[in-house]
């Protein structure tokens, strides 16, 4: 069983401190005001907080601007139907597994990408992973210390008596539902069912963001929660009692990765900002917004703070099509969410 603590997070700011320096004087000496020579646009399904620093410190470092456009992944399909207008899409594997098969996206083979584990990226080079996000239990210190035993594993979990759950509504946000579909896909769905019948009467709220969860448990509103391990990261860097458990048998995670759309405008451009996509200046540019993620690039400075917590992740990929997904939930919500 592996947990983090604050050392994790101090590590983690004191290693991004001294590379953020570095960049910054080799970026700042070079850095005029001069016109930019080139851009780029992003479709993407992350929020704007996540990829907005990224856009600043690329153009600083590159003088090529980064359009980010955040949208649905409903809305990402759609738009990439009409090519020509944007060069690069960011989303999860999920999405970017289907655009590839459906003939939207170009190989590219990075160098940096070489270093990428197999599971992380397309075989062919349509897609790379750039940051993994496992799904954890985050539990109270102070509830911790009660415990004759602390749940190492969902099993252990779903036989855990007497406790306070915090989780999302898997109907609130796709990340939420990726956990349910993840057991589906390892477990089968009516196991994955029960399974979630084993949780529900330990549910305080099925919250409607991601964050709330971790932040609950941190404030002794519950006493442990599943969450993705972002969150709880962000909770325990601000100081709230919080440690984190890995799931012994394996755990569902998001990957987010990039592909190059067909017929894309600015080819030498995008190449370039997916070599750089895969080098520890984004994962600075985030980590220094609040927000950690697990680098598929596992050579990276950020990836070597997690060298040894061997986290488990599924084997099986849930890569259901919307209306799967949706019957799944429909049924988790009627049999779960509002049963008897």
């Amino acid at each position: 069983m592996k947990r983090y603590s604050m050392l994790l997070l101090t590590s983690f700011l004191m290693i991004a401190a001294s590379i953020f320096c570095a960049l910054y004087f080799t970026n700042s000496s070079g850095y005029d005001d001069s016109r930019l020579r080139g851009n780029i646009v992003v479709y993407t399904t992350l929020p704007a907080e996540n990829v907005t620093a990224m856009a600043e410190v690329y153009e600083k470092s590159h003088k090529v601007r980064v359009n980010f456009v955040p949208m649905t992944e409903k809305e990402l399909t759609e738009k990439i139907k009409d090519t020509g207008k944007a060069d690069l899409i960011m989303t999860d594997s999920r999405v970017l597994r289907r655009a590839a098969s459906e003939g939207w996206l170009q190989p590219y083979l990075s160098e940096h990408g070489d270093v990428v584990s197999d599971r992380f990226k397309d075989g062919l080079g349509f897609w790379t992973g750039l940051w993994y996000d496992p799904v954890v239990f985050c539990i109270n210190t102070d509830y911790m210390h009660r415990l004759p035993h602390v749940p190492a594993s969902w099993r252990e979990l779903g036989q855990l008596q007497n406790y306070r759950l915090g989780i999302t509504d898997l109907m609130a946000a796709d990340n939420a539902a990726n956990i349910y579909m993840f057991m589906v896909a390892q477990n089968g769905e009516d196991n994955a069912l029960n399974y979630m019948k084993q949780l529900h009467p330990h549910v305080v709220q099925y919250a409607k963001y991601l964050s709330t969860p971790a932040r609950m448990t941190g404030m002794g509103e519950a006493d442990i929660s599943v969450v993705v391990q972002s969150e709880a990261l962000r909770y325990i860097g601000d100081g709230y009692p919080l440690k984190i458990i890995y799931p012994e048998e394996g755990t569902a995670y998001t990957l987010t990765g990039i592909g190059l759309l067909i017929n894309c405008p600015n080819s030498d451009n995008a190449k370039e900002f997916i070599n750089w996509m895969l080098t520890d200046e984004p994962q600075l540019a985030m980590m220094n917004n609040g927000f950690y993620f697990m680098p598929a690039n596992g050579s990276l400075v950020a990836a070597k703070q997690f060298a040894g917590k061997n986290v488990v992740l599924y084997d099986q990929l849930a890569d259901y099509l919307e209306k799967d997904r949706r019957q799944f939930l429909d049924r988790w919500l009627k049999e779960v969410r509002f049963g008897r």
